[in-house]
């Protein structure tokens, strides 16, 4: 294949609900798409590919702004002058560019997209998924009270999700933790994540979350701190959990070494794309160590990917793959629907999900087109 153009769709689309984490509060899901077209063996090809970048670099360094600036001075300028580009090989082609793994992986989407659209082949064919349908859990927010955390993760349980997972903060963590399973029971998968909101010298009061039966805790500490989060885990009862911290498969087997991670949170767009997160998968599971997937607030193109990817055997734990209508009343692309617990994988080809033109040009709030130089 070889790329022609790429077109970056920046766009922000309402959420139902504010979500609120430890670092912002979103109200829309602020991203941008890529849109490649590729020269092939059948004629031209669409892929697609959606940055999981946030607006403002809380979560990490990157966001959409730099997502689009760095695509266009210095990532798809490299790719347009590959020959026979693969899925396989982009990684190695932008190796040269430091950081951005979350601009690589929208790219890398769309150059899988494209490659699974001429071989006829669904993405979880490619990847070896092996079940039809992946557990869904819900990411809560931070509420305004204890009352109104109880009300809407009841809400979530009447719906059937197969986990709760609620956002936490010093301040915001004990109680509202304590009030859910005392109205709710411990019948019920339960975990928190604290998006490095803490130190090492919090952990007494951490230690306290050992009461409440949590499936896990997640990222408590900061991102370079994993030889503490491996300090912590000792003291703790809580298996520890590690999302922001691990941006690679050899940074998740320093966790692993360290016993810093019993469980690993995989995300595409934190590790630089697809072909990396399934190396992560791979490498948990030659370890015994239990892998879930992660949600960015992702529109319907990056949740069916995930889908796909959490079919893999590794992923043992219910993932952050809820439904469309739990962020959006209307998506991107077709819905992503949750019944009884669960989410159905694509098995369409390419990721089995359309970008819907009229929603785009509803949502699209900027574009900027990238053409192969002459």
């Amino acid at each position: 294949m070889k790329l022609k153009s790429v077109t970056l769709h920046q766009v922000s689309i309402p959420l139902v609900t504010p979500f609120e984490t430890s670092f912002m509060r979103e109200t829309e899901k602020d991203c941008y798409l890529v849109e490649a077209k590729f020269d092939t063996p059948k004629g031209e090809i669409t892929g697609w590919g959606e940055s999981v970048a946030m607006i403002a670099p809380l979560y990490s360094s990157e966001y959409v702004a730099s997502g689009i600036d760095v695509t266009k001075r210095w990532l798809a300028p490299i790719l347009f002058d590959v020959d026979d580009l693969t899925a396989e090989t982009v990684s190695w082609h932008l190796r040269h560019v430091i950081g951005h793994p979350m601009a690589k992986s929208a790219l890398e989407m769309a150059v899988i997209e494209a490659q699974l659209k001429l071989n006829d082949q669904s993405f979880k064919s490619y990847l070896g998924g092996v079940v039809d349908s992946v557990p869904s859990g819900v990411s809560v927010g931070i509420q305004d009270s204890v009352e109104e955390t109880v009300r809407v993760i009841g809400d979530y349980l009447e719906e059937g999700y197969a986990r709760i997972k609620l956002k936490i903060k010093p301040g915001k963590d004990i109680a509202p933790i304590a009030a859910v399973r005392k109205a709710f029971g411990d019948d019920f998968g339960f975990q928190v994540d604290a998006n490095a909101a803490y130190t090492l010298v919090d952990a007494s009061h951490l230690r306290r979350l050992d009461e409440y039966g949590l499936l896990l805790i997640e990222q408590p500490l900061g991102e370079a701190d994993i030889r503490q989060h491996g300090e912590l885990a000792k003291l703790m009862e809580t298996p520890m959990c590690l999302d922001e911290s691990i941006d690679s498969a050899e940074a998740a087997a320093d966790a692993i070494s360290m016993g810093a991670a019993a469980v690993i949170n995989i995300k595409p767009g934190r590790v630089g794309g697809f072909i990396e997160a399934k190396k992560i998968h791979d490498l948990c599971a030659a370890h015994g160590v239990a892998v879930w997937h992660g949600g960015m607030v992702e529109t319907g193109l990056g949740r069916a990917a995930n889908a796909a990817l959490a079919s893999l055997p590794g992923f043992t734990l219910p993932g952050d793959i809820s439904g469309s209508n739990r962020f959006f009343k209307e998506d991107i692309s077709e819905e992503i629907v949750m019944y009884d617990g669960k989410v159905d994988v694509p098995t369409g080809v390419g990721f089995g999900v359309s970008i819907d033109p009229a929603k785009l040009e509803k949502f699209r709030t900027d574009s900027v087109e990238i053409l192969q130089q002459s």
